[in-house]
């Protein structure tokens, strides 16, 4: 086999593995929650945590390991991700607590599992770089891009199944792909990077940037918790302390790393107009897209699995199979990009994917909640073509345009952008939505009771906190029957058995629900679009395809020879 395949199977590991085990416990988290004796409904912190802590850790650190990784290898540093993965993995699947105390050995368990994945992230596109020429390196790009999407999708299906077994299994499948690419990697690998000069760690940028993006998630994730009478904790004097400082700690961040010494974010490679615009345009996609993924499976679960006959018990399963049309457009168009943005440069072709992202989101928005699901899957398909067409060319363009000896840094950032930006669409779109149920669920529950001649009930189930309900339903539970759980037996006896057969079917809630979610929803998938929209410009305005040098990779040799291509553009521009 040759060598830039053995890097690619590597490589292929690592990026499959990581981006499945980001969303493999969304759907496993019932079971989790069972498996550790939890309530959810009381438990929202944990949920979130859960969900969003793997996410955060991995945008916070890739920063820092592409510069470390530059400095002292790539394949290195590669090589202790896949360890430090694995034995994370195992912690995971051992857990030994329950209650309280097993949550929060989960969640610091998956900060160490998501310390190991962003080493792993961190050098995954520079070894591909560094083990592929120029004209294959779209193509490359494009089947790792594949492996991140498309992981993320399997995740879903994977979640669902192992955790009818038994939730351990969610965690444990990780294992042996984890020791497999620890062992193939050491044996197989080669350093082929140029590393840069060892210098100082950057000390006041990972300050200002840890702290900042770290902060402002946390007020974010907080703020959505209910604060003292409030549904929500926007008032929470923590929220909004850790809201400013963070604030303020992101805008000193750039002054910090122009008179460091050594930044660990390079501001200089932003000179560089294809590097630049792929890198923003890399951000308004992934902000528009990140949390767009937890948006459709909330629908699916909430409100129209429920609503075509599936029991709350079995809809995280059936989400993550209704989700599958948006995984093929990605595996389909992912490769195809990536191989022609090798001959025809990227440009056009990423700037189409995000065209037709914009128009995926508009029909989205367009259907009602009941929909038909041939319009749906449809989307969904058209959603992941787009984002196929977008991801390799984009990736692609990015790694090109900087030299060799700083492919690490420039990875990193690359990442850090795209993580950093997926996590706070997640706390974006969960703020519109809770906000927009907070403002319409009182009303649209005391509606859908005088509609079934149960208004004397409007006091206690108007009452429900929003966040409760929409996750309650995620978790695959229905919310009525845990409020009626915990009234008076003798309140209850007083409900006409024909209005509590309604209240707790499958048909009343979700219905419910729905005239206070859909309109939210709505609003984020006019954001969504707006976000692609303005990506597609600037992807179209990153000029023709631009490569910084040529490198050997058969014989470690650098040619400093910019190609044609490069004085094409270099006119252009």
């Amino acid at each position: 086999m040759e060598y830039k395949w053995t890097a690619m199977a590597n490589v292929f590991i690592a990026s499959i593995m990581g981006s499945i085990n980001m969303s493999i416990v969304m759907i496993a988290l019932p079971a989790i929650f069972n498996g550790i004796q939890i309530n959810p409904l009381n438990s929202f912190q944990y949920l979130l945590w859960i969900l969003m802590g793997y996410g955060l850790v991995t945008a916070t650190l890739l920063l820092s390991f592409g510069r470390i990784s530059d400095m002292y290898g790539r394949v290195k540093m590669f090589r202790l991700g896949f360890l430090i993965f694995s034995l994370a993995s195992i912690l995971l699947y051992l857990t030994p607590s329950t209650g309280d105390a097993g949550a929060l050995e989960i969640i610091i368990f998956r900060i160490i599992q998501a310390t190991g994945s962003a080493l792993l992230m961190a050098n995954s596109a520079a070894i591909l770089t560094d083990s592929f020429p120029s004209n294959e390196r779209g193509k490359a790009l494009g089947i790792n891009t594949v492996a991140v999407i498309s992981g993320s999708f399997l995740g879903l299906i994977l979640g669902g199944i192992l955790a009818v077994f038994n939730w351990r299994y969610v965690f444990l499948v990780s294992v042996p792909f984890g020791l497999i690419g620890t062992v193939w990697s050491y044996y197989r690998l080669k350093e082929l990077s140029i590393k840069a000069e060892k210098t100082k760690l950057d000390l006041w940028g990972n300050i200002t940037f840890v702290l900042g993006i770290t902060l402002i998630l946390v007020g974010v994730t907080y703020g959505l918790i209910p604060y003292g009478n409030s549904p929500m904790g926007w008032n929470n004097p923590w929220v909004i302390s850790s809201m400013i400082i963070g604030l303020i700690s992101l805008i000193l961040f750039p002054f910090v790393e122009n008179r460091v010494e050594s930044p660990m974010f390079r501001l200089d490679l932003f000179k560089n107009k294809s590097f630049a615009y792929a890198n923003i345009a890399g951000l308004l996609g992934a902000l528009g897209r990140g949390g767009m993924m937890f948006m459709l499976i909330l629908l699916l679960q909430g409100i129209w699995l429920p609503l075509h006959g599936y029991s709350y018990a079995s809809t995280p399963f059936w989400a993550g199979v209704y989700m599958l049309p948006l995984t093929a457009g990605i595996l389909i168009m992912g490769p195809i990009s990536g191989i022609l943005s090798d001959s025809y440069g990227p440009r056009w072709i990423a700037t189409g994917g995000m065209v037709v992202v914009t128009i995926s989101f508009l029909i989205l928005a367009a259907l009602p909640f009941n929909f038909s699901y041939l319009e749906f899957g449809l989307a969904l398909f058209l959603m992941g073509v787009g984002g196929g067409m977008f991801g390799s060319p984009n990736s692609a363009s990015i790694m090109n345009s900087v030299p060799s000896k700083d492919r690490g840094v420039a990875s990193g950032m690359m990442y850090t952008i795209m993580n950093t930006a997926f996590t706070a669409s997640m706390a974006i779109f969960f703020t519109i939505v809770i906000v927009g149920i907070t403002q319409r669920f009182p009303d649209a529950m005391t509606t859908s009771l005088a509609n079934i001649g149960a208004i004397n009930l409007a006091p206690v189930l108007s009452n429900i906190p929003p966040t409760s309900a929409l996750f309650s339903a995620f978790l695959g539970y229905n919310p009525v029957n845990a409020i009626l759980g915990v009234l008076p037996s003798s309140f209850v006896a007083l409900i006409p058995h024909s209005t509590l057969n309604t209240l707790t079917g499958s048909t009343w809630f979700p219905s419910t629900l729905a005239n206070a979610f859909i309109p939210s929803l709505r609003t984020s998938f006019y954001i969504g679009a707006l976000l692609s929209a303005i990506a597609a410009i600037l992807s179209a305005l990153r000029g023709e395809k631009y490569i910084h040098e040529n490198d050997d990779v058969e014989t470690g040799k650098k040619s400093d020879i910019k190609s044609q291509e490069n004085e094409i553009a270099e006119k252009s521009a």
